[in-house]
């Protein structure tokens, strides 16, 4: 009976919310452990290693530069050589350049959404990880991809259990106080945060129309600053068209007071399912070549789940996030692609710029 493979360490740059987000699903994710925790001036960085004890997982090392990590055999990988998966969880702007370290080094990545402030910085490290050879994993988080109900409706998609699907609607109404954005002063701009309320609140769920809907193509937006003092938009509204003929609309805001349920609506021509903050709420399939007109939620309708209490911030729960982990370890020990690649997350980055662009040219742009 073989024993089972050494654990791949992960090092995690950040110790803020979402590097608590990054902790919490490591710890509930088999085959991967917490080695080391990156903070400048790393007393930070030693905080989030005690909650990690604290929690009842191993003390992880508290250093101060990742270079430091990933110099130090025991964070940096195990006694067998196997390479360190970096988790970068840094403020926007500094993904990038947190990511090619830990390439350079000879380590897997994985990085937090969005993959960058800048489209061309983006595309420029897009060919880099291509080229960082085989066996290497780099990754982007877009964890509802991973959430059940979200592989629920992409199952049916793909199975063309909704028939031909026409249309989605999505919105992601939360709110964000003041104290929010002053806690830290990057947010909310476009040279630290890559925008506002849609490239960093309402990009989980952009990403999850483009994967279940496809490439779009043609991509119209409005945008505004209706209650937040900040520099990006707090609320913004996008119409998409895709290569299919379908069409999408997404909503976000950072001003809906007090946060209310996220949701996204995918129809077809043979069904129609609801998201309601992770949760499938409906699901109608018909098989049937003509399907029959039941009306609204009327007969033969599938209900899956009552709705979710409304939540203002459902990435606090890991359970995507540690599929995605799963997803990530599977690759690294197969040596395959991850299911999230970089060029996944340039494609959702990409209709983030363009409907920024669309906003203030106040056009239609072809993505």
């Amino acid at each position: 009976m073989s024993a089972d493979p050494a654990p791949v360490r992960a090092v995690l740059v950040g110790a803020g919310a979402i590097a608590r987000s990054h902790a919490k699903a490591i710890a509930a994710t088999p085959g991967v452990e917490l080695a080391a925790i990156v903070s400048r001036g790393a007393s930070s960085a030693r905080v989030l290693a005690e909650e990690v004890a604290a929690s009842g997982s191993r003390r992880p090392q508290a250093v101060g530069s990742l270079g430091e990590a990933l110099g130090r055999g025991r964070a940096a990988g195990s006694s067998d050589g196997a390479a360190p998966l970096v988790v970068v969880a840094t403020p926007t702007s500094s993904h990038l350049a947190v990511a090619a370290e830990a390439l350079d080094a000879g380590a897997h990545a994985f990085i937090e959404k969005p993959l960058d402030v800048d489209l061309d910085a983006a595309r420029a490290f897009a060919r880099d990880a291509r080229e960082a050879g085989e066996g290497r994993v780099v990754s982007v988080v877009s964890q509802h991809r991973f959430d059940a109900a979200s592989l629920s409706v992409r199952d049916a998609v793909r199975a063309g259990r909704l028939g031909t699907v026409a249309s989605a609607v999505a919105t992601v109404p939360w709110w964000r106080s003041a104290a929010y954005f002053q806690a830290s002063p990057w947010r909310g701009t476009f040279a630290g945060d890559g925008g506002g309320a849609l490239m960093n609140q309402g990009i989980h769920t952009l990403d999850l129309v483009v994967a279940l809907l496809g490439r779009p193509v043609e991509v119209m937006a409005m945008t505004a600053r209706t209650v937040h003092a900040i520099e990006a938009e707090d609320t913004a509204g996008v119409l998409l068209r895709f290569e299919s003929g379908a069409i999408a609309t997404v909503h976000a805001s950072t001003a809906a007071y007090p946060g209310l349920s996220s949701r996204l609506q995918v129809s077809g021509s043979l069904g129609s399912a609801v998201i309601e903050n992770e949760t499938l709420v409906y699901l109608h399939t018909d098989s049937a070549p003509n399907a029959p007109d039941y009306g609204l939620y009327g007969a033969g309708n599938q209900l899956a789940v009552a709705a979710a209490a409304p939540r203002a911030d459902p990435t606090e729960s890991p359970a995507g996030l540690a599929r995605q982990y799963a997803d990530v370890v599977g690759a690294i020990r197969a040596k395959r692609a991850p299911a999230v690649t970089v060029d996944a997350a340039l494609l959702t980055l990409g209709v983030v710029e363009a409907a920024y662009r669309s906003a203030r040219e106040r056009r239609a742009v072809a993505l």
